[in-house]
């Protein structure tokens, strides 16, 4: 009896023993993909922030808080069981779904630098003020981009684990959905409720809070702005760059890779050590942003042209209710 107890909790032991370790696989494998992830969060952490520029105050959190839980699901609903079909049994059709996707964000950053240079102004009015309707528009529109650029963190992160086994994949994919949303929606709610939080500092007794505070509020605007510069550019440059690598993955086109990885090879080996990386680095970079702006200028174009296109934007400008035209 005590010979099969102590058997019973030698096998118990030995189970514990190797859910550990498989716990210890998972978490090195979320820490490796969300690392080689690194760049893509980064981007979507400075695309988000621009959705809830001139939304009303009180409506900041709440709209941060449905675009974060629309981004889970694109992760855990959508993205995440789609990949994982996709790199078991039909590998070949993800750098086109990427390429697709790449297209999208491409056409995004062109079509807002379009807006810039044409003098249109997509937040005339807060959106709250403005009726429930274009607060829906908002938000899909935030969606619609999360579900691109978490498709390339999630198919980034597959990659990095793709000689593990199918159930390492998918909790590492899982780890990486849940930690990434968290953070990158945390940062971007710490970022709209900064001049909320200077406000307060301002209104505080102590002359170097109030100091504090009133430069707080005064920065916010230039962060906002400068934030939407970096996601406008993010959009051109991981568009860009998805394009880039996909269209050599698929096979289709390998000159324009090879001449981008030829030059950061020229520079690495002209200039050694963590400037040489950071200058190839850039170089990359900037020539994949010039791709995604390219790209994204064709397809606004084409995008214009056709008869049933509005040429809308996820904020659209409103008066008194009804929308007006651009």
């Amino acid at each position: 009896m005590s010979a099969g107890l102590f058997g019973l909790l030698d096998d118990v032991a030995a189970i514990a023993k190797m859910a550990a370790a498989s716990m210890d696989d998972v978490s090195a494998a979320a820490g490796k993909a969300t690392a080689k992830a690194a760049g893509v969060v980064i981007d979507d952490t400075a695309v988000t922030p621009q959705y809830v520029q001139g939304v009303a105050a009180a409506r900041e959190l709440p709209i941060v808080k449905k675009i974060a839980i629309g981004s889970i699901r694109n992760k855990l609903l959508i993205i995440l069981p789609v990949s994982l079909l996709l790199s078991e049994f039909l590998p070949d059709l993800l750098p086109i779904i990427l390429m697709v996707g790449g297209t999208f964000l491409a056409y995004e950053g062109a079509h807002k630098i379009w807006h810039l240079f044409s003098g249109h102004d997509d937040h005339e009015k807060p959106v709250a003020e403005v009726g429930p309707e274009a607060e829906r528009e908002l938000i899909s529109g935030a969606i619609r981009t999360d579900l691109i650029l978490s498709a390339e963190i999630m198919v980034i992160s597959l990659a990095s684990v793709e000689d593990e086994t199918f159930w390492t994949k998918l909790a590492t994919l899982l780890v990486v959905a849940v930690v990434i949303t968290i953070a990158v929606y945390g940062v971007v709610a710490l970022i709209v409720k900064m001049d909320d939080a200077g406000l307060s500092l301002a209104q505080r007794s102590s002359a170097l809070a109030q100091r504090l505070g009133r430069g707080l509020v005064a920065f916010m605007p230039r962060l906002l702005a400068i934030i939407s510069i970096v996601g406008t550019v993010a959009m051109l440059w991981v568009g860009g760059h998805i394009l880039l690598v996909n269209v050599h993955e698929a096979g289709w086109w390998d000159a324009p890779y090879e001449w981008v990885h030829g030059i950061e090879h020229d520079i690495e080996h002209a200039v050694h050590g963590f400037v040489g990386s950071a200058l190839a680095w850039l170089a990359n970079t900037g020539i994949s942003a010039v791709i995604g702006l390219v790209v994204g200028s064709i397809v606004v174009a084409i995008v214009r042209v056709l008869p049933f296109s509005g040429d809308k934007d996820p904020i659209e400008r409103y008066d008194d209710g009804a929308p007006v035209a651009h």
